[in-house]
């Protein structure tokens, strides 16, 4: 059975991708799939710093059991990460996205001075 964690914006699955591009399941490689419906707008440091943030929470899970409690904590603290990245003006939101609910609150509309 493929273990995997789905939220909004991130998605892990306990598998690695084949030739064919079909998950296959594994005990050893962890794959992320980050913000599958292009939500945000994504520069490359953003990535990588969740790439990093993603790294870091799998080293602080290492020699526990793979279990789907386990891949959904981690799950759960990268969507947490990726909100602190909007809040903080890192990304923004896709507003050519097909999707538009805003679900990590409303975007920031930077108001002009009045004159």
């Amino acid at each position: 059975m493929l273990l995997k964690s789905t939220t909004r914006h991130i998605h892990i699955f306990a598998a690695e991708i084949d030739q064919d591009g079909e998950l296959v399941s594994s005990n050893q490689v962890l794959t992320l799939d980050i913000d599958p419906d292009n939500e945000f707008n994504w520069n490359e440091d953003a990535l990588q710093n969740v790439y990093r943030k993603f790294d870091e929470l799998v080293e602080a899970s290492s020699g526990e059991d793979l279990t789907d409690y386990n891949l959904r904590r981690i799950g759960s603290d990268l969507e947490h990460y990726v909100r602190s990245l909007l809040q903080k003006g890192e990304i923004t939101y896709n507003l050519s996205s097909r999707v538009n609910n805003y679900s990590m609150g409303l975007p920031q509309v930077a108001t002009g001075e009045a004159s």
